[in-house]
Formats: C-alpha cells, sequence, structure tokens
C-alpha cells in the first residue's frame, strides 16, 4: 500500500512539472516579445546620433584629407561613374555590400572619419545612417556628394534638380499632430535587440536606395497620397508643403514616433534631402514605411532658400578638385 501511494504521488508530481514546463513554453511561444519596443529602446541607448546634428562633411575637408590614413572614403556610386573620375584613394563600394565590406574588408576603428559619397550626398546619408545604427559611429557623409567636388558631376545632379515650380504653393498654416498610435509590428522572429537590428539592417541594405526616392511633384500632385513631414527647425521654416507636418531636428525622435502612421506612406524633407536620408533610414529599421524627398526643398523653392540664406544649392557649393580617371 505504501509502495502504491508512493507510486502515485511520483507520477503526480511528474505530471505537474511536465505540464508546468509546457505551459511555460506555450506561453513564449504565444507571447514573444515586443520587437519593436525592444529595438527602439536599443537605438534610444546606444545609436543616438538621430538627436544630436547629423554627420555631414564638407568637400574642402575631405579633400585636405584624402591623403591622410585616418580618413577613408567609400564612392558608393555605379563602376562607370567612378571609373570616370572620383577622390584619389577612395574606394569603390557597392551599397548592398557595405555590411561586409565594414566586417571582412576594413577595420573601422583604425579610422577618425569614414566618409561616404555619392552622386548628391543623399543616398550616401541614407547608408552612413545604416552603418551609423550598425554601431560604426565614425561613418560621414559628403555633403552635396559628388556635385561639390568638381562641376560636370554637379551637371548630372545638383545642377539639373533645383527647381522653383512650387515655390507659389508653399503654406505657412501648421496642423497638429495626430494622437499616439499605434507601432509597426516587426517579425524578425529575434527576441534580443542586437539580433532583431542585425535582421533589419540586412533587408534594408539590399533594398536600393531608389526604392525610398519621392520627387516633389508627386507630393504636390498627390497630398493625400503621404504623410508628410516637415523636419526643420521651426525658426528656419519658411514655409511648408500643403498639409505637411512640423517634426522638429534635434530634439528626441521617439517622443513623435507613435504619432507616425504605420498604414501610410511617410515623405520625410528638409532643405537638401541630407539630413531627412538619416532620418528616413532610422525609420525604416523601426519598421515604417518612409521615403526621402529628392533634393529636399530645393527641388520646389530654391529661390526662396537663397534669398533668406538657407541651405540652397548654388554655384558657391561647386569647387575644382581634381579627380583620378
Amino acid at each position: 500500500m505504501k509502495k502504491s501511494s508512493f507510486f502515485l504521488i511520483t507520477i503526480f508530481i511528474s505530471a505537474t512539472v511536465l505540464l508546468s514546463s509546457f505551459t511555460n513554453s506555450t506561453n513564449d511561444t504565444f507571447n514573444p516579445p515586443n520587437e519593436f519596443k525592444t529595438l527602439l529602446n536599443y537605438l534610444e541607448n546606444n545609436n543616438n546620433y538621430i538627436e544630436n546634428e547629423l554627420p555631414l562633411i564638407m568637400a574642402d575637408e575631405v579633400k585636405k584629407n584624402y591623403k591622410n590614413s585616418k580618413y577613408h572614403i567609400i564612392d558608393i556610386r555605379t563602376d562607370s561613374w567612378f571609373d570616370y573620375g572620383h577622390i584619389k584613394n577612395a574606394a569603390n563600394v557597392k551599397a548592398e555590400n557595405l555590411l561586409t565590406y565594414f566586417e571582412n574588408t576594413i577595420k573601422p576603428s583604425d579610422f577618425d572619419k569614414i566618409v561616404m559619397v555619392c552622386y548628391s550626398g543623399q543616398s550616401a546619408s541614407y547608408y552612413a545612417s545604416l552603418l551609423r545604427l550598425a554601431g560604426y559611429d565614425n561613418v560621414y557623409s559628403m555633403k552635396w556628394g559628388m556635385s561639390s567636388w568638381r562641376e560636370d558631376f554637379a551637371n548630372n545632379s545638383w545642377k539639373k534638380n533645383v527647381k522653383n515650380d512650387f515655390a507659389s504653393k508653399i503654406e505657412t498654416i501648421e496642423k497638429t499632430k495626430p494622437a499616439l498610435g499605434s507601432h509597426p509590428n516587426l517579425n524578425t522572429g529575434k527576441t534580443e535587440a542586437k539580433d532583431i537590428l542585425r535582421v533589419r539592417l540586412e533587408k534594408l541594405f539590399a533594398i536600393p536606395y531608389k526604392e525610398f526616392i519621392i520627387k516633389s511633384l508627386d507630393v504636390f500632385e498627390n497630398p493625400n497620397d503621404y504623410y508628410i513631414v516637415n523636419y526643420w527647425d521651426q525658426e528656419k521654416c519658411e514655409g511648408h508643403i500643403p498639409g505637411a507636418l512640423h517634426y522638429t531636428p534635434n530634439a528626441s525622435l521617439s517622443k513623435d514616433l507613435l504619432t507616425l502612421p504605420i498604414d501610410e506612406k511617410i515623405v520625410i524633407y528638409e532643405a537638401t534631402g541630407q539630413k531627412a536620408a538619416y532620418i528616413v533610414a532610422y525609420l525604416n529599421v523601426l519598421g515604417y514605411n518612409t521615403g526621402n524627398l529628392a533634393y529636399g526643398e530645393n527641388s520646389f523653392m530654391n529661390k526662396v532658400l537663397k534669398e533668406k540664406g538657407r541651405d540652397a544649392f548654388t554655384k558657391k557649393e561647386i569647387n575644382m578638385f581634381p579627380v583620378i580617371e
């Protein structure tokens, strides 16, 4: 009798342990950690460059340091344009290979500054932002891109894209941001922030930057297709695209994140498109559907920017620095 009781008690305890194990396993399966919150918390604590002056570097500084072993220049333009003319000692790397290049080809910590270069500076800023999110805090983008290096590069990029077609349509009426809402649902299957970030970065590096470009003509003609973000200091704002909402730079972006929609295409703009590109990359990593207004306000109100002494592309931005052909 005693042996039978002992046997029954043993079976009961084993069943209880097994059931408890199954219950915990089931809860882990159906109640995974919130990937968005996990990633956002990690970025806020480890990649806060987004809340400071964004890392742009002028062509003059690059020119003075292209022989400096502590500077490394990466040109992400096509092979043909690189062969046509590039900065001395620059490495030509395809955008989709940048993460691998940083991990396997160079030792990023050997350099004081790693400078990303493209045609206009916008795609370089986008990928510089992704690399900063990957932890490389010495990455910069060259302002105005190769358009500021030599005139023939500017002719094919900035000079043919600065326009004033919609300068008369800008408005100063401020809209109120919507109430806090939902956030994107990330489904990488990972639980650790670094692993979630890695999956998101790999996905975005594989997507060509052209997929994130939005032209001002489309925004002005179809404003209801976009959630338009004017990423400018209030004091510097000379007016904005009708319907745009104002988000302030150099502030805690996370405070405004949950006012952004998860079911609309978000377009970010400021004067040049370069600062916007940093923000676009940051938001896309977090799962938002975000694009950059090509050439920023210069694409529709360049004259206004010049008159007000703002960040306008003009002839004075173009140098005649030497290139390797």
